[in-house]
């Protein structure tokens, strides 16, 4: 049964090729929702919904991966900055300070049954003076990663400590999404 991974992020790519899967790239074209009343989970699960729901219209006889990954702190949401500015502020406002990286995943099966869930990691930044972001920035490119930052390139030099599942928070729980795409093809 043919797997569609609903995003264009490399991060998930290269999750999905490390453990082993065979799919095909279609980005979705659904728009995400920003709604601060929503919890994080709820509205990661949802935008993750959305962008699975988009893709499976055109791909009824294919299992897809929609997956929204975001960044919470003081119960704000932090998604991808919109330029270096906004990325700087961030990165300022993690600074020092333990937050939560929230991905929902949904999973659409031919024949239309949906699966979502989502998995929580707490990440403690290091403290950051602006020439540690300004350092940071010259090897990462923030602008594609919620909350400015990607765990998987020099994380090192911003995060003291992981609490949880690294791969989550780099964009995928892989370990769960495999558990649920077991249960799919009926293994």
């Amino acid at each position: 049964m043919p797997l569609v991974l609903a995003s264009g992020s490399p991060r998930r790519r290269d999750l999905l090729t490390r453990a082993g899967l065979a799919f095909q790239v279609v980005v979705s074209p659904a728009e995400e929702i920003h709604d601060p009343a929503l919890p994080p989970d709820h509205l990661c699960e949802e935008n993750a919904r959305l962008k699975a729901a988009a893709v499976a219209i055109s791909h009824p006889h294919a299992t897809v991966i929609g997956a929204d990954t975001l960044v919470f702190i003081d119960s704000d949401a932090l998604g991808k900055p919109a330029d270096l500015d906004e990325a700087r502020a961030m990165l300022r406002r993690l600074s020092g300070r333990a937050h939560t990286v929230c991905t929902g995943v949904c999973v659409i099966r031919p024949g239309g049954s949906v699966h979502t869930f989502h998995e929580l990691s707490e990440v403690v930044f290091r403290v950051l003076d602006e020439a540690a972001i300004d350092a940071y920035f010259q090897l990462v490119d923030p602008l594609d990663k919620a909350g400015a930052y990607g765990i998987q390139v020099h994380g090192e030099r911003i995060v003291e400590e992981i609490r949880g599942n690294f791969d989550n928070v780099m964009g995928l729980p892989v370990t769960r999404l495999l558990e649920v795409l077991g249960t799919a093809a009926g293994v």
